[in-house]
């Protein structure tokens, strides 16, 4: 088990507050050798701010926006960290979706999001069609479509969850404002938990049980660590977001884990059983829990589920499937270039309607690629993706009020009601 990132979470004040970037960076390091001391691999340190339209506050124009990625990206850097996400466009702002793809051209290592849920909880369909629009036009700034790796969909997500792109921190209420408040949290890669303990099991009992043990021993160590840095440097600790993310190789791979278990393939009858049992067993276990803390299901970034799409057994109804019993939705999904905006459109308001239905957080980070077809082999050079086929979205175009511009309220369902 890795830790993947060792996030930050800061108002850094605009225009800049430069001593409030080296605060954080004095933690980075401390904590970064902290964790290291302890034996375990920390794969990177980010930051996290409050969404970039409540950090300008009056100096709401594209231009400002981008001095404010371009600023804070720098500053991020020179104070160690590796990647910097400036947080979700929201409905309330609804121009701020428009800036996104120029705010990611102009920068390279800075994350963005955009909300499809209001701050009151409806999704709105405004921002539903204005993230597909992001995700069609930030396809067209890399030639491979690798762009929207720095962009996701986010319904129902909360404020101080580690893992990008869904990564931003609560903005201080106007009684705060000025304060230099910091906290942080842990995202782990711990999908090899997961292939582990499935592997070495002789009955579901076992292999809850393993996995259930595996995560807590962990988390008493992280939390004890995180606990002291915290006293330490006098910040708040969110907590650790122990999601079984992956690593493109199969012993990390959560698609081993379901398969192990005795799912014949992913996408086949059974996954699904295994995925909510994997899932649950996370549930099970006792640790101080923030973000998703469920089951990753990133299609390019685990050689199982890149194989199986790749085979045709994982479709993106599949995905969503998942969604319902676990997971974070649909991540790092390859799909065509020429995908409408209507499609995308449609699938993301399935995503958020079963992040508010069900009272859970969901996002959507979808990969057109430009110039390829649904069938069409992939590959990218990074290390974090394996080689897939792009999948195929049949999503014909909403219509009627679902098509409209109007934000709706979901109650999450009831247990029925039993009578004797």
């Amino acid at each position: 088990m890795k830790i993947r990132s060792i996030t930050c979470f800061l108002d850094p004040g605009w225009p800049l507050e430069r001593s409030r970037l080296q605060r954080a960076g004095v933690f980075r390091e401390a904590a970064l050798q902290a964790f290291q001391a302890a034996g375990y691999v920390v794969q990177t340190t980010r930051l996290a701010t409050p969404p970039f339209p409540r950090l300008l506050q009056e100096n709401f124009s594209q231009a400002e926006a981008q001095a404010l990625a371009q600023e804070l990206e720098s500053a991020a850097a020179q104070a160690g960290f590796a990647y910097l996400s400036l947080g979700p466009a929201q409905p309330e702002f609804p121009v701020s979706f428009t800036w996104i793809p120029q705010l990611i051209a102009a920068t390279q290592n800075v994350f963005f999001a955009g909300s499809l849920t209001d701050g009151e909880g409806r999704i709105s369909l405004v921002a539903v069609r204005a993230c597909a629009e992001v995700i069609q036009r930030t396809a067209s700034i890399a030639p491979d479509g690798f762009a929207n790796l720095r962009f996701a969909a986010l319904a129902n997500v909360p404020p101080g969850t580690p893992f990008f792109p869904a990564a931003y921190h609560a903005a201080d209420p106007p009684a705060h404002r000025g304060r230099d408040f910091m906290a942080f949290a842990l995202a782990t890669e711990a999908a090899d938990l997961a292939v582990q303990a499935f592997g070495q099991a002789g009955s579901l009992a076992e292999a809850r049980q393993k996995l259930v043990g595996a995560v807590e021993t962990h988390a008493a160590r992280m939390e004890q660590i995180a606990s002291d840095l915290a006293a330490q440097f006098g910040l708040g600790f969110n907590g650790i977001d122990f999601s079984s993310a992956p690593f493109p190789e199969r012993e990390l791979s959560v698609g081993e884990a379901l398969e192990r278990l005795g799912a014949p393939a992913v996408g086949a009858p059974g996954a699904l059983a295994a995925a909510a049992i994997l899932t649950e067993a996370i549930d099970r276990a006792r640790f101080e829990r923030v973000g998703f803390s469920g089951l990753f299901l990133p299609v390019l970034e685990d050689a199982v589920l890149a194989q199986r799409a790749a085979e045709g057994w994982l479709t993106v109804k599949d995905l969503l499937l998942y969604s319902a019993v676990c997971g974070t939705g649909l991540d790092t999904v390859p799909l065509p270039g020429d995908v409408s905006q209507a499609a995308l459109q449609a699938v993301l308001l399935d995503v958020a309607v079963l992040a508010c239905r069900l009272d859970k957080p969901l996002t959507a980070r979808l990969m057109p690629v430009p110039g390829k077809k649904a069938g069409d082999p992939i590959g990218f050079d990074f290390a974090y993706f394996a080689p897939s086929r792009v999948m195929a979205l049949d999503a014909p175009p909403l219509t009627g009020v679902l098509a409209g511009d109007e934000s709706f309220s979901l109650a999450t369902r009831r247990p029925p009601i039993r009578r004797s």
